[in-house]
């Protein structure tokens, strides 16, 4: 029974995503291997900021979404935010090339793979097999900020409303 995040949450135990970490070759035709991320352990004493996308190379995600957030990177890491991380139901290779095409290095966003929309279905935020339009703010483990936008809107997820909560 998947279980919605609210402020106050503890976030939950065993979250894992795949991608593929930043190399120095920027060539889109090529990546690396695939490595698992143990967020529930990565991220217990971190600040981090986790948006949802449906999916990689759509229009509002590559055209609205994702880019609020490389704008507001800056003012982001000033308010103390460790970890900007963006998921997506598409595979990590998928995932690595997108962060590739948008110029984006992992040691400034994080490109993650939900496979399945495993973690997405787990807090009911999918849209059948994709992740749904989210953002999850988490602070040393904890849900201090959780929001789902609406079909076809970009409101609560958006970057400017994830720095005006933080």
């Amino acid at each position: 029974m998947a279980t919605e995040l609210k402020s106050g949450d503890k976030f939950p135990e065993g979250v894992t995503f795949s991608y593929i970490p930043y190399s120095n070759n920027d060539d889109i035709n090529s990546c690396g291997r695939p490595q698992t991320l143990e967020t529930s352990k990565e991220w217990a004493d971190k600040k981090v900021v986790l948006f949802a996308v449906p999916g990689a190379f759509t229009p509002t995600c590559s055209e609205a979404h994702l880019p609020g957030y490389i704008k507001h990177l800056e003012e982001l890491k000033a308010k103390g935010v460790d970890v900007v991380a963006v998921v997506a139901y598409n595979d990590a290779f998928v995932m690595n090339a997108w962060s590739k095409a948008q110029h984006v290095k992992n040691d400034e966003i994080l490109f993650l793979s939900d496979d399945e929309a495993k973690f997405s279905k787990s807090i009911g935020w999918n849209m059948g097999p994709r992740t749904a339009r989210y953002a999850i703010v988490l602070d040393k483990g904890k849900v201090v900020y959780a929001g789902k936008d609406e079909k076809g809107q970009l409101s609560v997820s958006a970057a400017e409303t994830v720095l005006a909560k933080l």
